[in-house]
């Protein structure tokens, strides 16, 4: 039992990292809690980042390398936290370490293992469009750098461990639990993608050239899955005319989801205007709602891409997504709202700009007596003052785990998590 002044840290995206290096930084002890193989979050997918499309890997690498280097982080990825309970002031914390059937003591990330195992899944950091292994890392700069085991996948046919020098592969590795003492939480749980299959007039899922948002960007990406080549997953070929359509999942009263996920156009715009640069002659229209106008830079970077990039916005009410058999192309359908004349635009690639939920909130209701609002997003007690406590004592939250939010809104929430925490720890 570790009975020093702690604490913890849960999801180890941009926020949780943030926070995390904040509280090491004041000289605490810092658990870190991931439920994937890696740290990084959602940022770790990205290609580049709104507004200056700034690299996103040369900005959360360093940042990943530090967490799993500082001396008084201890980072505990591909676990789960279980169990939390109230003892005076603090929380004592139940973490279940699940079986990587590597041991993470050994292993050196050298990458034997995989080389000659004969599985090939799809991965899911590449938004299924690229393969791995059933041993893996899920992207070459994966923080901590070590290999997992997908028991699920797996044929135990020991050729990994065979080829492994170090005897790191154990495949009879069994879960382990364990129990810590902190002072202060700040829950950091991050996002998922609305399910765009759930929108079934836009044929996600049912045409191959139909994607999301976050699958574009990893075909944007050099480290990929088709190196930075942005192709047709039907056919291969590189697309000459792609529409994007917003607020698929959000500010839909059909999915439940009536808030506006803030990010959504931002993101369209920036991945509209790395298409330009990609594909040379590409025709890109968005075809939207509304416009926001909360963000300057965000208004700001919509007019320079109407008028250095060419980039069409059309606001239209859109009623299907056709497949043309003979070519695949995509037949989008519609009204121009402000017109009222009918949209018919045959296109080779229709990327859905979706929207942002809440991840973990159910499994947190179990463990945290966190208040969720009418969005799903927890709560906090006086957002008019204070965006980060909750309505437990000793218990904050920061990031898209509270609301929609930027990349920079969220680190900037997890600092001011991260001074609360460490105010608390302190006295």
């Amino acid at each position: 039992m570790i009975m020093a002044k702690a604490g913890l840290v849960i999801g180890a995206g941009i926020a949780g990292i943030q926070a995390a290096l904040d509280l090491a930084n004041q000289g605490f002890t810092v658990y870190v809690v991931e439920k994937n193989p890696s740290i990084g979050g959602r940022v770790a997918q990205l290609d580049k980042i709104f507004p200056k499309l700034d690299c996103a890997p040369c900005m959360i690498t360093p940042r990943m390398v530090e967490v799993g280097r500082h001396p008084n982080i201890r980072l505990l990825t591909y676990s789960e936290v279980k169990e939390v309970r109230r003892e005076g002031k603090n929380f004592k914390v139940k973490i279940l370490r699940k079986s990587r059937y590597v041991d993470e003591n050994k292993c050196t990330g050298c990458g034997a293992c995989a080389q000659l195992c004969p599985i090939e899944v799809a991965n899911d950091f590449d938004e299924r469009i690229g393969m791995r292994n059933a041993i893996y890392i899920p992207f070459p700069q994966a923080v901590p750098l070590i290999y997992t085991i997908d028991k699920e996948h797996c044929l135990e046919c020991e050729l990994c461990k065979n080829v492994c020098k170090i005897g790191a592969i154990n495949h009879q590795q069994r879960p382990e639990e364990m129990e810590i003492e902190v002072g202060a939480i700040i829950v950091t749980t991050g996002y998922n993608l609305f399910d765009a299959r759930r929108e079934e007039e836009y044929g996600f899922g049912l045409y191959d050239n139909v994607i999301t948002g976050l699958a574009l960007e990893r075909l944007l990406n050099v480290s990929g899955p088709t190196g930075g080549r942005v192709v047709r997953l039907s056919d291969g070929r590189i697309p000459k005319k792609i529409a994007f359509i917003q607020c698929v999942g959000p500010r839909d009263e059909k999915s439940g989801n009536v808030y506006c996920s803030k990010v959504c156009c931002m993101y369209a715009t920036k991945q509209a205007e790395l298409l330009k640069k990609h594909i040379p002659g590409v025709d890109v229209t968005i075809y939207y709602m509304d416009i926001p106008t909360f963000d300057k830079k965000f208004k700001e970077s919509y007019q320079k891409a109407q008028s250095e990039f060419g980039i069409r916005y059309v606001k239209a009410k859109l009623v299907k997504v056709l497949e043309k058999p003979l070519n695949n192309n995509l037949l989008i359908c519609g009204e121009n709202i402000d017109s009222g004349e009918p949209i018919e635009n045959e296109v080779n690639m229709v990327v859905l700009s979706t929207g942002l939920v809440p991840a973990a909130i159910n499994d947190f209701a179990k463990i945290l007596p966190l208040k969720i609002g009418e969005d799903k997003f927890f709560v906090v007690v006086n957002p008019e003052i204070d965006s980060v406590t909750t309505n437990v004592d000793g218990v904050f939250v920061a990031g898209v785990a509270e609301s929609p939010k930027d990349i920079a809104e969220s680190v900037t929430q997890a600092s001011a998590a991260a001074t609360k925490a460490t105010v608390l720890l302190t006295y």
